[in-house]
């Protein structure tokens, strides 16, 4: 039974990138969107934190479905949202992944676990830091190390410590801190330890041994147990951080590497019994040695990158793992024609507090889109503590993301450049403008002037 007007389409945790898709296939397909779950970043909605409750939550929600006749269930939140739409699915009796299997992916030291029994070749020296929040680090560690949370999302507190003083410096929280920490954690460890009890506790963080080389993504869909591969993302680094300054495709990965990452994960999902749904893998390559190290596995869509996908590729992520929660065939999902060679996330960040650039006006944004039809702007500002917490725990503050498209690297290049100017931010690349320069550009360009490269 396909997909049909009328539907009612239960939407977990359904924000930025993914409400932007979920509205457009609604809209083409006459769907019914059935939202529930509040956005963790964002003031007063992030009060839905206080007593939250997963399991509860679920219950609700699968109630709902079967009152409502839910078609499916779809999520692609990591913090909450995808292992909520597994519990619903299951209680509701929607096609789905088994909570099991989220659980296994999302607690990340148990992941670990279980990659180094199927795929040794692909995973990091590793272990548990033996200490709770707050206590004293043990002596004798192995320095450098890459330290982060057992469960979390969106990289936070993930950090490189060089010694025994910046680790301990990195893992001192204060009551608020803690406070944040244990209520964004709590509702999945009460999961994981029914679901998953081997896996231990997740209120905890654990060690790495620390990669330095080029990062890259593995996006693809398990459907009856047999996986396939939508494509491969480059990762490009604010240079001297582990901070992210945008995602492109095409990717420049070999054709070996891209198959040996799909061999890892097909072993991996298999053993974690992940069968149905979108995955998402990050992995390191090293140049010289051609090592690859396994980052995590995302157990659902990454969905900052299906607009990409959709732009070069044709194909539509969001629609295709819809599909999935429907029980119909991702691959049988209809492409379109590309409408760019190349395409990318920018991802604007500031590395230091005094540097963070106002939001673009609305005169900015009208002028941006006007001059940039094809451009996907979210803008994410903050201040006070949440921007304090946002260095603390990050190292960075992202305050907006730009999709665009060009012919190739080198128009998308400077489409993006003139782009930036345009909102007074400094373009995501390695050479980028210091942001006063950006910001005198941005006052240039009150005069209309062409879009480089034209329109795709």
């Amino acid at each position: 039974m396909a997909i049909s007007t009328g539907d009612r389409i239960g939407l977990l945790f359904d924000f930025d990138w993914d409400a932007e898709a979920h509205r457009r296939i609604a809209a083409q397909a006459g769907l019914r969107l059935e939202r529930a779950g509040f956005d963790l970043f964002t003031f007063p909605d992030n009060l839905g934190l206080l007593g939250f409750d997963l399991e509860r939550f679920a219950r609700r929600q699968a109630a709902r479905a079967r009152r409502q006749h839910w078609r499916a269930v779809v999520s692609h939140h990591e913090q909450f949202g995808a292992l909520a739409a597994a519990l619903v699915a299951e209680a509701a009796g929607l096609p789905g992944a088994r909570p099991e299997a989220i659980v296994a992916c999302q607690h990340k030291l148990h992941a670990r676990r279980v990659l180094q029994q199927v795929a040794p070749e692909a995973t990091p020296a590793f272990s548990a830091l033996e200490a709770a929040y707050g206590d004293p680090i043990p002596e004798g560690l192995a320095y450098p190390c890459f330290v982060k949370p057992v469960k979390a999302a969106f990289s936070v507190l993930a950090r490189r410590a060089a010694s025994h003083a910046e680790l301990t410096a990195h893992t001192r929280f204060g009551r608020r801190e803690r406070w944040v920490i244990r209520h964004l954690v709590e509702p999945f460890e009460r999961v994981a330890r029914s679901r998953l009890p081997e896996a231990g506790t997740a209120h905890r963080m654990m060690l790495e041994e620390p990669v330095s080389a080029p990062q890259y993504n593995l996006d693809g869909w398990v459907q009856g147990g047999e996986l396939h591969v939508l494509g491969f993302v480059d990762a490009q680094m604010v240079p001297g951080t582990q901070a992210f300054m945008r995602f492109d495709l095409p990717s420049r990965l070999d054709p070996e590497h891209r198959a040996r990452a799909a061999d890892v994960a097909r072993r991996f999902l298999e053993a974690v019994g992940f069968r149905d749904g979108f995955f998402n893998m990050e992995f390191f390559v090293e140049p010289h040695s051609g090592r690859l190290t396994v980052i995590e596995f995302n157990p659902r869509l990454a969905s900052q990158f299906g607009d990409l996908y959709r732009r070069v590729l044709g194909r539509d992520p969001h629609a295709m793992a819809l599909a999935i929660a429907a029980g119909e065939e991702a691959a049988a999902v209809p492409a379109a024609a590309p409408t760019a060679g190349a395409a990318s996330s920018f991802v604007f960040r500031a590395l230091s507090a005094s540097r963070v650039p106002p939001m673009p006006s609305a005169l900015q944004r009208a002028r941006l889109h006007r001059e940039f039809p094809d451009a996907l702007l979210f803008e994410m500002p903050k201040s006070g503590r949440a921007l304090e917490r946002d260095f603390k725990w990050l190292g960075s503050h992202r305050y907006g993301i730009l999709h665009l498209g060009g012919r190739d690297p080198d128009d998308l290049r400077a489409r993006c450049e003139r782009a930036s100017a345009m909102l007074g931010w400094p373009a995501p690349y390695a050479d980028v403008a210091d942001v006063t320069e950006v910001t005198e550009l941005a006052l240039d360009a009150a005069v209309p002037l062409a879009r480089p490269g034209g329109s795709r």
